[in-house]
């Protein structure tokens, strides 16, 4: 039972990971044609709704979900999602699809490097050696000593940082609060904040991406969906692994839907930081 489970989450996460490709990619085109900040502001709205609907189906209902000894630090996690999003999607126009995800896929490293100062982990010399080699990945990636460095590959690496503290704030948070509390807070406070800037920079949608956007919504929606129940017929550890598969997704959205080239020191870098991320994550998971 336990091993058929695991398998159906495994699935799980490997539609989650194309769901969440195919918002990437239609993040990437909307936000081209139009202001970030509203296309993520739309996202919120639907993506808050589907929280709300789900918090009020479960036990003790909305006002249950709702409930938290530590807001001020829930309230920080969700600020920091909607401005790793907005880093990353802008990093989307600037960069594409394939090069920041390349960058990008470096922070369960910083997750594991941080997790001792922020948390107090103890990160043995193995997850260190890992994590060290990982990051030598990045530096092929960027090609710091071969050409003139790009600037605009900072942005997705203080996304991929900004990601790995709202992890950590997440396994934090979780000492005291439930899952489902954590995750009505983050969409919640989520649609808040991004309504607040969001509104600022309102522009009118042409009828075709109206419907990418209707579609671009439903995928946030179905991601989440299906990462939930992932989490519910399997161990954590048994899936996150195949989480890195979004880089495939995304390498053939990026090569074929937006015409994107994918160097040969970003193959070898990305091998090297998805290497070094699986030994981080097979260590952690021997060690628990």
């Amino acid at each position: 039972m336990i091993e058929q489970n695991a398998r159906l989450g495994v699935w799980l996460m490997v539609a989650t990971t194309f769901v969440f490709a195919v918002q990437d990619g239609l993040s990437r085109y909307l936000a081209g044609e139009y202001n970030v900040y509203m296309v993520i502001m739309v996202r919120f709205w639907f993506f808050a709704a589907f929280v709300i609907a789900l918090s009020a189906r479960r036990k003790g209902g909305l006002m249950r979900a709702a409930r938290t000894r530590q807001p001020i630090l829930q309230t920080f996690r969700a600020a920091l999602l909607i401005t790793q999003i907005c880093v990353m999607v802008t990093a989307f126009t600037l960069l594409g699809l394939v090069e920041s995800h390349a960058i990008f896929a470096s922070y369960p490293l910083l997750i594991a490097a941080l997790s001792g100062p922020v948390l107090g982990e103890r990160v043995g010399w193995r997850r260190w050696t890992a994590i060290g080699i990982g990051f030598v990945g990045v530096l092929i990636i960027l090609e710091p000593g071969f050409a003139v460095f790009d600037p605009l590959a900072v942005i997705p690496i203080i996304s991929a940082l900004l990601f790995a503290l709202y992890g950590l704030l997440t396994r934090f948070a979780a000492r005291k609060d439930t899952a489902a509390t954590s995750f009505f807070w983050t969409g919640v406070v989520g649609m808040i904040g991004m309504t607040a800037v969001g509104m600022w920079f309102w522009q009118p949608m042409e009828g075709g991406d109206r419907w990418l956007m209707a579609l671009l919504c439903v995928t946030g929606v179905l991601g989440h969906f299906t990462l939930i129940k992932c989490y519910e017929v399997a161990e954590a550890s048994a899936v996150q692994p195949f989480a890195y598969l979004q880089l495939v997704f995304i390498t053939v959205i990026g090569i074929f839907v937006f015409g994107e080239t994918i160097r040969t020191n970003v193959a070898v870098g990305v091998a090297i930081v998805v290497g070094a991320g699986l030994f981080t994550l097979w260590r952690q998971r021997k060690a628990a």
